[in-house]
């Protein structure tokens, strides 16, 4: 009993804060960070690696009992995953996990691990599953930064929704809301930038940074000189590597990498540009800013002129005119700093378009799927200096707070009193009135500030005058007498200050009007694309592939964009409440359990504090004196009608209409008739504690696991009956099957026998008729041969292959080693022909041969000139062989020999490995990017040579057994296997003329290329068909071109080998990095003459 007050707070004998405090502190002191309140999970950031996450852990929470196993967040996506297949209290329902907490409470870590067990739980063999695995961090990399409250703070906010079809994931889809996007222009003490700048430069190599454009990063005004010691540059650089990774493994390709890197490293120069007023009083960069001007110039893909016009002045035309107006140096480096915020914006709003699109491949919309979102969204924010982005995180955090009330308090209340039940009502803090001081209309403060931001003349001081004037007197607002407008809302977690300084531009987003159409007209394809999307009503990014937009189109740019940050913020957060409210919501409260980020301290004031602003006291009243689960008669009774031992007794309205034909009894006599087919269900368990209500059941939330392991008793009843029938009915067929086959040989050998006797009888008859004639003692004469019984044909010249071909038999498996694992025989028949096949064999055999075709068709257009080296193919490839051939081949083998085929059934590759005790074989899929992945693995390869070497040094999952030797082939001359003895560039006939003139790939079993999978018995025929003076001819014009392909295929390796992507402008790049480090030597030169 002491154990499971320990782990369910709901079980408290004394209830209060001092007790609840108690409870949570030691257990944090034995590092058991997660406990339960009933239903809810809360989890303790440890700030510390805890060993809970291994894989045996992740096993153990497999369809687990929750009484069974201590709490863990395993167990909630377990829960999740089981109620969204119906397996649960309820059917199949949409799920819901929202995480929250204020900022460093371990939200992101936790979504993390979420995904990762629900990935187990699911688990099918999909690359999909390890794409959405690499989701998080690489968006970590674009939206987490460091913060004072925490290293690797979410400047975004994220809902994943996971569609499944068959308990298996069928795509991904992620919604992203309000980047920080001002982050990427300043940052407050002790804060940096996003994580992405710093992996790139500690990350790029010398080579690739001249290629981008970068240089030292304490250059780079952006970067603010918060670069870190050399841990922390190890440490991005290991965060570079992931990212890239990570980008490989979602599918984005190479190209499209450079060209977002390449924008990345121009906003950093563009950061860079100063300003300075020449004698007309024109703005003109400065000259130490020249190259960095030239730099962004080359990065963006745009002219230097137009870029810099953009940045000093303002072009409109009005009825025709043309109007110019110069700006100030202020606005200039407001316009500079407005053009790097929108372009990383929009660079991020184009990765996680792009990963919804890698994450849905082939969706069918108009099939039905199950889905489990997960919500993980900024923390709450009190810093010494808040700002708009503050403002929309903490309206995000008290939206979610009321959606926790309404469905642990405000709802299970209600329905309490409208069923009758005796209850004591809890009292809780309830949010709604700060959420209607945000929302409201037409004067609440988001209503206010797009209207202040309407006013081109308005200002911040004018926006928090509005606020004092109409919220004066209101309980949760404070008027704040400073010099700066500021102004003070009382949250649910606490009273925050913010300064409205920027809070109208920030607003407006708006930026310089020329800029768009510029970047439209880029050279780099993907800014392009950015610029010319369109912005949905939820300021999500939707790109439009297209060519450069004429003049006339740009001035039409979409409506939706007027809108405003707010105005979109607004209707996304409505989205997100529309989504969680329509499915089943499982909570989990993260807790910070101090503000220095310290290990193993429990700070009781600042855990205290959240504890009594997230309500968690009266939640663990309402979860132990209430009931969590509410199930209608007729959907209890519907969903356990299993347990229900009298099946004539009614389950829903339907049948108990059938019955009672009168209209104004109907009703009555329907809830009568479930309500006690809910009753004799109820009774034949031993469930406790429940009540009945006028309508509806209300149970306590551990009666569903106590339902679930009665329908899981008799699931289990019902597939030892389903084993015993389909044994049973297996036997018969099989005895059916031998007693045919019995009879069929008795009949062969019946007939066999029965031809013996007629032959023995032949040859008796013949043997008496010549004694007959010797008794006769006739004359001798001269000996007459027989008559033949064919005339004898004359002999063809050439013997059609046909007539050569040996008689098929039917498969023989051939015995197996022990030291193979024992598998059904897979000898494949020539031809594909298979005896004795009905329709159904006919068609399954046509199409694995179609397969085949196609396999052989995609590695011939696309893979062959990729796997050969130097015009041979390396020894370790085999080609298009069986499982049992390479399962042979590897008898002999030492350990960690292998070998790498053409699967015959699909686009791929299959990795043949010899084990510690068995072989292994791997999948190896192809991307649409090109990189090649072992099935399962979490790393991209650019090439099967890349992908051997890599597996050389680091182990293969699940066994993490290295590769060592490959398995070459066992003549020097030719391929062993028809598949590979058809992909010579040089015929074995002219073999014998090759081997006297000296080879450069003497020395590694070369295979070589001539076409491409062509069936043996082709060859044959035709050397056996053509006259010999055409053999010749056709031989020497065959090597000429064998050679001529050889020597193809070799510049063609080595053009790919040595290809790389670069920017489109790079020369410019290139020259103004140039000037830019002459330009600083010569200032840093100054000092000293």
């Amino acid at each position: 009993m002491a154990v499971r007050t320990q782990e369910d707070l709901a079980t408290l004998s004394e209830l209060d804060e001092k007790s609840l405090l108690e409870s949570l502190s030691n257990r944090f002191q034995q590092n058991h960070i997660y406990t339960y309140i009933g239903d809810i999970l809360v989890a303790i950031n440890p700030f510390k690696y805890l060993p809970l996450y291994e894989k045996t852990v992740s096993e153990k929470y497999k369809c687990h009992e929750k009484g069974d196993l201590p709490p863990h967040i395993f167990a909630v996506a377990d829960r999740a995953y089981q109620s969204m297949l119906g397996r649960l209290a309820t059917g199949p329902r949409n799920q819901c996990i929202v995480i929250s907490g204020e900022s460093g409470a371990g939200k992101t870590e936790s979504t993390k691990l979420l995904l990762r067990q629900i990935m187990e739980l699911c688990k099918a063999n999909s690359q999909l599953e390890q794409q959405i695995l690499q989701v998080n961090p690489l968006l970590e990399a674009f939206g987490n930064a460091q913060t004072v409250m925490n290293d690797n703070s979410s400047r975004f906010g994220k809902y994943i929704q996971l569609r499944f079809q068959n308990s298996s994931v069928k795509s991904a889809k992620i919604n992203e809301y309000l980047l920080e996007k001002s982050r990427v222009v300043h940052q407050d003490e002790g804060e940096r930038n996003f994580h992405i700048f710093y992996c790139m430069l500690a990350g790029i190599s010398a080579e690739d940074k001249e290629m981008y454009g970068l240089l030292d990063p304490d250059m780079y005004r952006y970067i603010n000189g918060k670069y870190g010691s050399p841990e922390m540059v190890n440490k991005w650089s290991t965060k570079y590597n992931e990212v890239c990774n990570a980008m490989d493994m979602v599918g984005f390709e190479e190209q499209e990498q450079v060209d977002m890197k390449t924008i990345l490293a121009g906003i950093l120069s563009l950061g860079n540009i100063k300003f300075e007023p020449q004698e007309t009083g024109i703005l003109k960069a400065t000259e130490q800013s020249n190259g960095w001007l030239k730099a962004a110039a080359g990065q963006f893909g745009v002219q230097e002129e137009e870029l810099v016009k953009c940045l000093v002045c303002t072009t409109s035309v009005t009825r025709g005119e043309s109007i110019k107006r110069n700006h100030s140096q202020q606005q200039a480096e407001d316009a500079r700093d407005s053009i790097a915020k929108v372009a990383y914006g929009r660079v991020f709003g184009w990765i996680v378009s792009k990963i919804n699109e890698l994450l849905a491949p082939n969706v069918d919309l108009n099939e039905e799927h199950q889905e489990i979102g997960i919500l993980d969204i900024f923390g709450f924010e009190n810093f010494a200096v808040n700002r708009y982005e503050q403002l929309c995180i903490n309206l995000a955090n008290e939206q979610l707070q009321y959606f926790f009330n309404h469905h642990i308090f405000l709802m299970e209340q209600k329905e309490y009193k409208e069923e009758g039940i005796t209850w004591e009502t809890i009292t809780f803090k309830d949010n709604k009135p700060i959420l209607d001081l945000f929302l409201a209309k037409p004067f609440g403060i988001f209503s206010l500030l797009d209207e202040q931001s309407a006013f081109p003349k308005a200002t911040d001081t004018n926006f928090v005058d509005k606020l004092n004037s109409n919220f004066k007197g209101k309980p949760h607002f404070e008027i704040v007498r400073s010099h700066n407008p500021m102004f003070t809302v009382v949250h649910y977690a606490g009273k925050v200050q913010y300064n409205a300084s920027g809070f109208l531009e920030k607003n407006r987003d708006t930026i310089p009007a020329n800029i768009r159409g510029l970047f439209i007209n880029s050279v780099t394809p993907l800014l392009s694309v950015l610029f010319a999307a369109t912005i949905s009503r939820t300021g999500t990014l939707m790109p439009q592939h297209r060519a450069k937009l004429s003049q006339a189109v740009e001035d039409n740019f979409n409506s939706t964009r007027k809108q405003s940050v707010g105005a979109q913020f607004k209707h996304s957060l409505a989205v997100l409440m529309e989504k969680m409210f329509a499915a089943n919501p499982h909570f989990i409260r993260c807790i910070k359990p101090n503000a220095s980020k310290q290990p193993d301290l429990l700070d009781s004031k600042v855990v205290m504090d959240q504890l009594r602003y997230n309500g968690l006291l009266e939640t663990i009243r309402i979860r132990r004196d209430g009931f969590s689960w509410r199930p209608s008669f007729e959907e209890f009774a519907q969903r356990y009608r299993i347990l229900l031992i009298k099946p004539d007794i009614p389950l829903n309205k339907e049948r108990s209409q059938k019955v009672n034909s009168t209209p104004d009894t109907v009703l009555e006599t329907d809830l009568q008739g479930i309500m006690q087919s809910c009753l004799c269900i109820l009774n034949n368990t031993d469930l406790k504690d429940w009540k009945c209500g006028s309508t509806r059941f209300f149970f306590k939330y551990w009666h569903q696991e106590q339902l679930a392991k009665c329908i899981d008793r008799l699931g289990k009843a019902a597939t030892v009956i389903q084993k015993m029938y389909r044994g049973f009915c297996c036997k018969k067929k099989y005895v059916a099957l031998v007693a045919e086959m019995k009879l069929r040989r008795e009949q062969e050998m019946r007939q066999l026998k029965q031809e013996q006797e007629e032959e023995e009888k032949r040859r008796q008859l013949e043997i008496e008729q010549l004694e007959m004639e010797q008794e006769n003692q006739s004359p001798p004469t001269a000996p007459v041969p027989f008559p033949r019984k064919r005339k004898p044909q004359p002999r063809p010249r050439s013997i059609p292959a046909e007539t050569l071909q040996p008689r098929l038999l039917p498969p023989v498996p051939r015995p197996r080693s022990k030291l193979l694992e024992a598998t059904p025989f897979d000898n494949d028949l020539e031809n594909g022909t298979v005896l004795h096949m009905n329709a159904q064999e006919e068609a399954e055999a046509k199409q694995r041969w179609n397969k085949r075709c196609n396999t052989i068709r995609w590695f011939k257009e696309t893979q062959a000139r990729k796997v050969v080296r130097n015009g041979a193919f390396p020894n370790w490839f085999h080609g298009m062989i069986t499982r049992r051939q390479a399962e042979d081949l590897m008898t002999d083998k030492p350990l960690g020999c292998f070998l790498i085929r053409v699967s015959e059934s699909r686009e791929g590759y299959t990795l043949t490995f010899r084990g510690v005790d068995r072989c292994r074989h791997y999948m190896i899929e192809m991307q649409t990017n090109g990189k090649y992945v072992i099935l399962g693995e979490a790393r991209a390869h650019p090439s099967l040579l890349d992908l051997i070497e890599y597996h050389k040094k680091v182990g293969i999952i699940p066994f993490l057994e290295l590769l060592t030797v490959p398995c070459g082939q066992r003549s020097n001359v030719e391929p062993d296997y028809e598949e590979l003895k058809n992909l010579m560039l040089i015929p074995s006939s002219l073999a014998a003329e090759e081997d006297s003139e000296p080879s450069e790939h003497s020395g590694s079993d070369p295979v070589h290329l001539l076409k491409l999978f062509v069936p043996l018995d082709q060859n044959q025929t035709m050397e056996r068909q053509v006259p010999p003076v055409l053999k010749r001819i056709f031989e020497k014009k065959l090597k000429t071109e064998a050679k001529e392909s050889q020597r193809n295929c070799s510049e063609d390796h080595e053009e790919s080998s040595n290809r790389r992507h670069f920017p489109r402008l790079y020369p410019s790049i290139r020259l103004a990095m140039r000037e830019i480090q002459q330009v600083q030597q010569h200032f840093s030169e100054c000092p000293k003459d």
